[in-house]
């Protein structure tokens, strides 16, 4: 692969890997993020419930979980295809998946060593349904544009 193809493609993943362990830091952890969350969140609806607040601050934190790894799963389909146009679309999605469910079991290994944060194999299901919605999205993505050049060439 010559170096501009990696630097390219690959690039992005590895920057985007490495945004998603510094945010399994303690820096990130509930008890940094909570108390900013939640002025903001009291700030755009003041008449908010501290159940309802409870609630927001539980949904948030795996919201953006899926998020991250939406992002990785879209980073790493492009990686795999490297601008090609072959009819590997399902290879690239798989192997992205597989990649995902790497990172995303490396993730929470991560943080099994970090005193405030807590390793779950639920949340590996969570981060992975991040990339799986990706690998959907791509595919839709891949398989319209692929069939919008070839009516255009015809």
């Amino acid at each position: 692969m010559k170096y501009r193809v990696i630097l390219k493609y690959w690039f992005p993943v590895v920057l985007w890997m490495g945004f998603i362990f510094l945010m399994s830091t303690d820096r990130f952890a509930a008890h940094n993020t909570s108390l900013i969350l939640d002025r903001i969140i009291r700030f755009l609806t003041p008449s908010i419930s501290n159940r309802q607040l409870e609630v927001v601050n539980m949904i948030l934190p795996k919201s953006a979980h899926v998020t991250e790894y939406f992002i990785s799963g879209l980073l790493l389909f492009r990686a795999f295809r490297s601008g090609s146009f072959e009819s590997r679309a399902l290879r690239w999605a798989t192997l992205s998946l597989l990649v995902i469910i790497f990172i995303a079991a490396g993730d929470e290994y991560h943080q099994s060593f970090v005193a405030s944060r807590t390793a779950s194999v639920v949340d590996v299901g969570i981060d992975s349904s991040g990339g799986i919605l990706a690998q959907g999205v791509s595919l839709v993505w891949f398989w319209r544009r692929r069939r919008a050049a070839g009516t255009r060439g015809a």
